[in-house]
């Protein structure tokens, strides 16, 4: 049987126009009943002809499918809503940054690319200064304002491929991927010139907010916890050095 046909003759043969003897040629062909019907509809349903399916086959092939398609944007909900969870969990509560936990994680794949590449990274440890006094003399809110917006600037003066976190209260961490510990000194000094330049501001009251940074290369044999402490340290000695110039 052929299906979907194109009213194309299959044989090189003339087509005769006398149809008397046509139809009872046919006729003889098929013990003198009429010829086969030819099967003009292409319709399919999972690729096979709807003309070929009795009702109720029809019907289960067509409830398969619709149970298919539910399933299949079930997954994809649940896909999403993982996802989501994910970003949840590895978002810090206030800003739209990395949470210490998460930042911790990438310190350590930093540190196994190092050990695999022989790339440098670095480490920058950073602590605001001024942060006491501006939530002592405008208010947590004004407080959370400064986070929200030093970690905004954070992340615009890195590249994607680095990792911007807040590893508590107002200290944040960078980690520079395929950068030295000098380089990453040129982009640390300048953000405490940048805030100078171009100061916070929280209802037209200029915030006296600096900061503070220490600076460490990503060593993969080194636990990453006592990577941020010695940051840390480093990053107290220059807070403690411009107290000291003060």
């Amino acid at each position: 049987m052929k299906i979907g046909s194109t009213g194309r003759p299959t044989s090189t043969a003339p087509i005769r126009k006398n149809t008397a003897s046509t139809a009872a040629n046919a006729a003889a062909a098929y013990g003198g009943v009429s010829a086969p019907r030819q099967i003009e509809d292409t319709t399919s349903i999972m690729g096979i002809p709807e003309a070929e399916l009795t009702p109720k086959v029809k019907e289960a092939i067509m409830t398969l499918m619709e149970e298919v398609d539910r399933l299949r944007k079930s997954v994809e909900g649940v896909n999403q809503r993982l996802a989501e969870a994910e970003k949840l969990a590895d978002q810090d509560p206030l800003l739209p940054i990395y949470n210490r936990r998460a930042f911790v994680r990438e310190l350590t794949r930093a540190q196994a690319a190092v050990e695999r590449y022989g790339n440098s990274s670095s480490l920058i440890y950073i602590d605001l200064n001024g942060f006491k006094g501006v939530n002592d003399n405008y208010g947590h809110q004004a407080g959370d304002f400064v986070l929200t917006e030093f970690s905004k600037r954070l992340v615009k003066s890195v590249r994607e491929s680095d990792v911007v976190g807040r590893l508590g209260g107002d200290e944040f961490g960078l980690i520079l991927t395929n950068t030295s510990s000098e380089q990453a000194a040129t982009l640390a000094a300048r953000l405490p010139q940048e805030l100078e330049r171009d100061p916070i501001f929280w209802e037209g009251n200029k915030l006296e907010v600096g900061l503070a940074y220490g600076i460490v290369p990503v060593e993969p044999d080194q636990h990453p916890e006592q990577a941020l402490t010695e940051a840390d340290s480093k990053m107290y000695k220059q807070k403690q050095a411009i107290k000291d110039s003060r």
